[in-house]
């Protein structure tokens, strides 16, 4: 009797458990696509709300770009999944969960190993808090104090540090420069991550690399390893609320809003606040009051200002989508120089593509994936640095933001890849256009103007 009691419980479980009746006890990242404008409306809404329903959209980071048919990721506090999903449910948005243990890789990504030198490789096979990167940037210029120059050149809303590291092979005048930074997005851990591998890579390199004698004797490198300090520690901050680990925008407070933040990559003055931003303070899209009104997109755009006739090449290193990025973001308009830079990230993504069999979309902003005035590549191109480039690392949305220690060095080893090819053809490009000049300048000199007699 007992057995067959047990058997018509199981056949009839499905009967018993409707959605809604368990609460999740994770929270999640759920992928969902939507057919509809209603539906959109839908996601909209959830947005607007998101304080009711602890919700953060990753990709795209605002509901202002969903497109119907395109694969959007949401985070989900697990307090309010089944809510979430119930809602979803209810508008037939078609919806899966991506990520169920997003505690486990966050707790992952933060764990702290103790002991390990900054010489050490595998010190770069894991993510730093922002203390640990003050450290190590004070540690490596003392190291290489022949190659390594520490410049501040500003301090964040809640008064960090702005360190950049400048460095250089040969010394010679008139050089060059690359300019390279990451973590103006907090949550994107892998940039801050790079930033760190990129330069043990080159200072360790030097003399032995050819790639990286070549670049380091012919330009110098100015790398911001975190604009976003004051972000990037809150997203450290994870207990209670694993929902800080997203946080995007810097914690500036506005004097009319109880929101905090800015999008730093909104706040630069290239066609500023237009479509593509938010002039919401609790949009993660947020422009700002005003065009650079925070101090660490004062700091970047102040530098390169003064080093207007050095900087070469810009690098903004971003996450994720495995995306390669020029200008324009902020117009579908294509800048002069278009096909030029679409043929320097075609070989980048050709080169990737060999080297991890890891596919890379490439081209414009505006046209490749959406309108997104304010960007610090756009203003560094308008300001005449004309090959800028934003990388967005690995990976498409497996991990996303939570990209486990274990993929840093194949993502650093792409993100390496792209920043050499393209360094190394500008450098092969200025330096063809030099011995044509002085070619030209030769051949006045051998053979001086008749005049008539």
């Amino acid at each position: 009797m007992k057995v067959l009691l047990v058997l018509l419980f199981l056949m009839n479980l499905d009967n018993l458990v409707t959605p809604g009746d368990c609460a999740s006890t994770h929270d999640e990242i759920l992928s969902l696509t939507t057919a509809t404008q209603e539906q959109v409306a839908i996601l909209k809404h959830i947005d607007d709300n998101k304080e009711q329903y602890k919700t953060v959209f990753l990709q795209p980071a605002s509901t202002q770009y969903i497109k119907t048919e395109a694969e959007v990721h949401l985070f989900v506090s697990a307090g309010s999944s089944d809510t979430v999903k119930d809602l979803l449910q209810k508008n037939n948005i078609p919806h899966v969960v991506l990520l169920n243990n997003t505690k486990d890789l966050i707790e992952l990504q933060t764990e702290t190993v103790s002991g390990i030198s900054r010489d050490s490789s595998s010190y770069y096979d894991v993510y730093h808090p922002i203390e640990e990167i003050y450290e190590w940037i004070n540690q490596t210029a003392q190291a290489f104090p022949n190659m390594v120059e520490t410049i501040l050149i500003g301090t964040s809303f809640e008064k960090r540090p702005l360190y950049v590291m400048k460095l250089s092979g040969e010394k010679r005048a008139e050089k060059k420069a690359i300019w390279m930074d990451c973590g103006i997005h907090a949550r994107e851990w892998i940039s801050p991550a790079f930033c760190l591998w990129f330069v043990n890579h080159f200072l360790m390199n030097y003399k032995e690399d050819q790639n990286v004698t070549q670049i380091l004797d012919n330009m110098d490198i100015y790398v911001l390893p975190v604009v976003n300090p004051d972000g990037y520690k809150y997203t450290w901050n994870t207990t209670p609320f694993l929902l800080n680990r997203m946080w995007r925008k810097n914690r500036s407070h506005s004097n009319n809003s109880s929101c905090i933040g800015v999008d730093l990559n909104r706040n630069f003055d290239a066609s500023w606040c237009t479509k593509g931003a938010s002039n919401h303070s609790c949009s993660d899209t947020y422009c700002g009051p005003s065009a650079e009104s925070e101090p660490e997109t004062q700091a970047v755009a102040n530098f390169l200002r003064s080093h207007n006739d050095s900087v070469q090449i810009y690098y903004a290193i971003h996450s994720y989508s495995q995306m390669l990025l020029f200008p324009y973001s902020y117009t579908v308009d294509k800048v002069p120089n278009h096909d030029e830079l679409n043929e320097l990230v075609k070989e980048v993504a050709e080169k990737i593509k060999a080297y991890s069999q890891n596919t890379y979309t490439y081209g414009s902003g505006a046209k490749t994936i959406y309108l997104a005035p304010g960007g610090s590549d756009d203003w560094a191109y308008d300001q005449g640095i004309k090959y800028s480039f934003t990388f967005e690392l690995q990976d498409r949305g497996r991990y996303g933001f939570l990209l486990p220690p274990s993929h840093i060095s194949q993502a650093c080893n792409e993100a390496l890849i792209a920043v050499n090819t393209i360094a190394l053809r500008v450098i092969e490009k200025t330096q063809d256009g030099q011995q044509k000049s002085n070619q030209s300048t030769q051949s006045e000199i051998k053979s001086p103007r008749v005049l008539g007699l």
